[in-house]
């Protein structure tokens, strides 16, 4: 497995280089903020509980993640207007500490599997595009020694990010774990385009890979995007390839706390759609998740382009449905268009909008607004709050009309 090359052999009864780690105690032996230390012992506890057994390096894994969720919180504009950083940390600590116990929990050999698995389905139609006609064999070499370069540069990432010498490598389980983990979100990073469109990390990289680009062009496009500060960013200026990154990309990387949102939402989606009896719909978004294209979905689910419609249109109600009941405050919240920000329209439209209510909708609408309960909005409306969650719904699709609308 390639992952084993930029991580070298994992032995987890080895304790050689572990010398330097102080013993696991109950207490972070570190003076950062309280914030930080409150956040490490909260993630330290997780771990632990979860651990077969006990491991040094739990502590300082556990710190790591304190500090990415520090950092991330002051990185991101909507979490310091929140109002409800904390909560947030502890959803960002929840959200690492899983991702790195779900590659912990399969081990190191088949955590590798799934990691090289699951990078593999992102980039397979990318990695060889502007070599179509290769055999599989030959696109699947290409795959291999573009995620055997990816892995290394991804070690790099992890190093540089968390300030650790340039000799570390990860030399539990849970290092490993955390190392895979951290990965698997270092590829998902979405990169803004010109057009404001934006592309995961790893697909950027396979294109460029598939142009035949020199080595030196796969730096790390979030330092391109920098507008330059310091001896290091003035460094990196020198070079003309990232000068050619630096003119494509035109904004940083996605706020961190949507990409948790988006998650979040992914999540319940699936859950849903296997409540409700969908596994072909479950299907059918986990491979577009993988950024695949209809002719691939319906050879890897083997389906005609009839078949392919109707499942299409079925996905389409559950995906709908969904949006639009329940969780809706969820996806609302996600897309940056929840009761309290009109609802994602702009002030024209949000006024025509709520010109076309009737009383009653009006009611509805400010009691959502207000953060009311469905029992409580049933009893002023006189109805059941199964009939609120109707109406409710009625409102939000008369809403999406609006907002998608030309009219101002």
């Amino acid at each position: 497995m390639t992952v084993k090359a930029a991580t070298n052999t994992v032995n987890c009864n080895t304790a050689s280089d572990l010398n330097s780690i102080p013993e696991q105690t109950a207490e972070i032996n570190t003076v950062p903020s309280i914030d930080i230390l409150a956040l490490a012992n909260f993630a330290l506890k997780e771990l632990q509980a979860e651990m077969k057994t006990p491991s040094r390096s739990a502590q300082a894994v556990a710190m790591r993640i304190a500090k990415e969720v520090e950092r991330i919180c002051q990185k991101s504009d909507r979490i310091q207007i929140s109002g409800e950083v904390e909560a947030w940390q502890i959803t960002l600590a929840e959200h690492r500490l899983q991702k790195t116990l779900q590659y912990y929990r399969l081990g190191s050999k088949q955590g590798r599997v799934e990691l090289h698995s699951h990078l593999a389905a992102m980039i397979y139609r990318h990695v060889a595009s502007f070599r179509s006609n290769l055999n599989f064999q030959a696109r699947y070499n290409m795959i291999e020694d573009f995620l055997q370069g990816f892995y290394i540069e991804s070690l790099r990432a992890f190093r540089r990010e968390h300030q650790l010498d340039v000799t570390y490598q990860p030399r539990t389980q849970l290092e490993l774990a955390e190392y895979m983990a951290f990965t698997e979100h270092y590829a998902k990073r979405q990169i803004g385009l010109p057009g404001r469109n934006r592309q995961r990390l790893i697909v950027l990289r396979a294109q460029g890979f598939a142009k035949g680009q020199p080595p030196e062009t796969a730096i790390d496009i979030e330092m391109a995007v920098e507008s330059g500060k310091g001896e290091e960013a003035e460094m990196y200026s020198r070079s003309p390839a990232l000068q050619q990154v630096r003119e494509q990309m035109v904004s940083e990387t996605v706020d961190p706390a949507d990409a948790v949102l988006r998650d979040r939402v992914v999540a319940e989606l699936i859950a849903y759609l296997e409540s409700q009896n969908q596994p072909e719909c479950v299907n059918y978004l986990t491979l577009k998740l993988q950024d695949l294209s209809a002719s691939e979905i319906d050879r890897v689910l083997g389906l005609s382009s009839r078949q392919r419609d109707y499942l299409q249109q079925r996905f389409k109600y559950h995906v709908e449905k969904f949006a639009r009941t329940q969780n809706w405050k969820l996806v609302h919240e996600w897309l940056g268009a929840d009761v309290d920000q009109k609802l994602g329209m702009t002030s024209d439209k949000w006024e025509a909008f709520r010109a076309q209510l009737s009383p009653e909708q009006q009611q509805l609408l400010d009691m959502k607004r207000n953060q009311e309960s469905d029992k409580a909005i049933a009893t002023a409306l006189k109805c059941t709050p199964k009939q609120v969650q109707k109406r409710w719904a009625q409102l939000l699709e008369l809403a999406s009309q609006t907002r998608n609308s030309n009219q101002a």
